[in-house]
């Protein structure tokens, strides 16, 4: 009797056993994603740095999988994350540059990541994910007028923004310097002061009779020099207010930034995105502003590495990845989250002065760094995934793969399969649990700017990875190992040296690049020549096809892709100018009151408030946030 009657309910307490088990399969996993700012391959500890201690990154390799030869797909921020945003090089989106300038130079300007173009939050968005930004995009704001924020990451998939629409830089700090256009900025003086100089001489002779200057000459001369003077003071001495400054979604919440506190408000803004939507699938970005200079001067930090300032910004860095990695834990979602972590490009190694030291990054063995073509050094980032129960744990993978590769990897984890525009990376997800042995990257292509730099080819019957230059910046001063004296790199003209036939390198056994290859050293010398050759030659072809619509699986259309690095585009327009009260007064600082709404809404939500109820509390205290200067 009693038999029939528990054996009815076993198979009922199985039966719900497995439905409960195959929840948790079906379950999407969660995404947080971590990129520094310039930071070399050489600073880690578990890719070989042993006097900065980054015990909490080597932690995230040890518990996960390390990749070796993970290559962003530029040496330079915007380019390489508008690559890593759409899984396609850069040069099919116009986020590249034929001349000197390489980047964003200002948030008033009108360049920026297409509308046209298709981010992975946009779609995980539509997967059902919450999708957040948090810290540095500079992949542009506005397109035609104030507010339209048409490169705005809300509109690029980003359910919520909080941190800095342009980057950090020395002109956010006074006293650090200027990195924008410095050259034009001494010409534009040296005119002003040289109309001046005329318009005050003119003004002397006239005085004392010396010569009848006209008067109408001196009004000309007048309205010159203020023209000069204005060309020159108003987008470059007041680039502190028109660049740095942070916004929450779309409205500018502090203007100038307080750089001294920033590190810590963007860790507790993704600590608490991820606290807020710990109940349902979520997508985080954590752009870290460290470690681009200026480096910050957090006095828990100060004199702790044996690196100076570098070194303690380094750690710094360390800390806060660690602090995140807590959040995760602390809340029972490591087993369905993948935490990745990785850098937008090298370290900056032209980048020192007398008194601080060595500024930018270190790229161990590898040549170049930030800028540079495609030298290693310039390309080659951490690359860091940790799943615990899904990845093994200190596993490593020494293929070939690329920033390129999160969209795909992240869309075949939610599940998308939509039809998509053509991509240049490939799902990871084989090679990082060890079905695949080789990457799927038979080829890469390396830019500098517009300009296809340098490509390598992992034969599949072979171990080695050839690499050829096809062009290479010119070092300066002559014998160094960067271009010290322009401070970065260029990609034309005069300032690089073409290679016919290209340079030719095999990064299996000369990772550093320092022995071409030639004829009499490399029996396939010829073929790998050609089979490069080939490969360039299809990829152009990719960047003139007709593309699948992001909309419909039938319809296609020929894109026809605009430069976004134009000078029209990327020159301040006062009319484009994000403005923290009424322009061109601009001017307001952030207040702790964002955190209590933050802190409110998550408690709400973990003791099961409605939705509505957050909703209200959060507009409450945003209405409170800003403080107009």
């Amino acid at each position: 009797m009693r038999s029939s009657v528990l054996a009815p309910l076993l198979s009922l307490l199985l039966t719900a056993g497995g439905h409960v088990t195959g929840e948790e399969v079906d379950k999407k996993p969660n995404f947080v994603l971590m990129m520094v700012d310039d930071l070399g391959i050489g600073d880690i500890g578990c890719y070989g740095n042993d006097t900065i201690r980054s015990p909490n990154i080597d932690r995230l390799a040890s518990e996960g999988v390390k990749l070796t030869q993970h290559i962003a797909a530029a040496p330079l921020c915007s380019p390489s994350r508008a690559a890593f945003m759409t899984g396609r090089y850069a040069i099919r989106s116009g986020m590249v540059s034929t001349g000197r300038v390489q980047v964003l130079l200002f948030l008033g300007g009108s360049g920026g990541l297409p509308p046209s173009e298709t981010t992975f939050a946009k779609r995980l968005q539509q997967q059902g994910y919450t999708t957040g930004l948090i810290g540095k995009w500079h992949l542009g704001l506005n397109c035609e007028h104030r507010g339209d924020h048409c490169h705005h990451p809300n509109q690029h998939g980003f359910s919520y923004f909080y941190g800095l629409p342009f980057t950090l830089f020395n002109d956010c700090v006074p006293g650090e310097g200027s990195d924008v256009l410095v050259n034009l900025q001494h010409s534009l003086y040296n005119l002003t002061l040289l109309l001046g100089l005329g318009l005050f001489t003119m003004v002397c002779v006239r005085v004392l009779g010396l010569y009848q200057v006209s008067l109408w000459l001196l009004v000309l001369f007048f309205l010159l020099s203020v023209a000069a003077a204005a060309v020159w003071i108003v987008p470059f001495k007041f680039l502190q207010t028109w660049n740095c400054i942070i916004m929450r979604n779309q409205d500018v919440v502090e203007q100038p930034m307080t750089v001294e506190t920033l590190p810590q408000r963007l860790l507790a803004e993704a600590q608490n995105f991820i606290k807020r939507n710990a109940d349902h699938p979520f997508l985080l970005l954590f752009s870290l502003a460290h470690i681009h200079t200026p480096l910050f001067k957090s006095p828990a930090f100060a004199g702790r590495s044996r690196h100076g300032r570098y070194g303690d910004n380094l750690e710094e860095v360390d800390w806060i990845i660690g602090k995140v990695t807590e959040t995760v834990d602390s809340l029972n979602l490591s087993n369905n989250t993948l935490m990745y972590f990785t850098s937008d490009h090298g370290g900056h190694l032209e980048d020192s002065d007398s008194l601080i030291g060595q500024k930018g990054g270190w790229n161990g063995k590898y040549k170049g760094g930030k800028a540079m073509g495609g030298w290693e050094g310039g390309i080659r980032v951490p690359g860091i995934f940790r799943w615990p129960g899904r990845l093994t744990a200190g596993k490593v993978v020494d293929e070939p793969t690329s920033l390129m590769d999160l969209y795909p990897t992240l869309k075949y984890l939610a599940k998308d399969t939509k039809p998509d525009r053509h991509s240049d990376g490939f799902n990871l997800m084989p090679l990082l649990e060890g079905k695949v042995a080789r990457s799927e990257h038979t080829f890469m292509f390396h830019y500098c700017g517009a300009y296809m730099n340098a490509a390598r080819w992992h034969p599949p019957d072979s171990g080695s990875i050839f690499k050829v230059h096809f062009f290479t910046p010119n070092f300066s001063p002559l014998g160094a190992g960067g271009c010290y004296n322009t401070k970065v790199c260029f990609c034309h003209g005069e300032y690089v040296t073409q290679h016919r036939p290209p340079l030719l390198f095999d990064l299996y056994h000369d990772p550093s690049e320092s022995h071409p290859l030639m004829p009499d050293t490399e029996p396939r010398y010829a073929e790998i020549l050609e089979q490069i050759s080939r490969a360039v030659e299809r990829h152009e072809q990719t960047l003139e096809q007709k593309e699948t619509s992001n909309d419909s699986a039938s319809s296609t259309e020929t894109v026809r892709v605009q430069n976004q690095m134009t000078w029209d585009r990327i020159l301040w327009r006062p009319w484009l100018q994000p403005c923290c009260g009424t322009f061109p007064f601009c001017g307001c600082k952030e207040n702790a009151t964002h955190f209590k709404a933050v802190s409110m809404v998550t408690k709400c939500k973990r003791m099961g408030g409605s939705m509505q109820d957050e909703r209200r509390e959060m507009r409450g205290f945003i209405r409170e946030d800003k403080k107009f200067a």
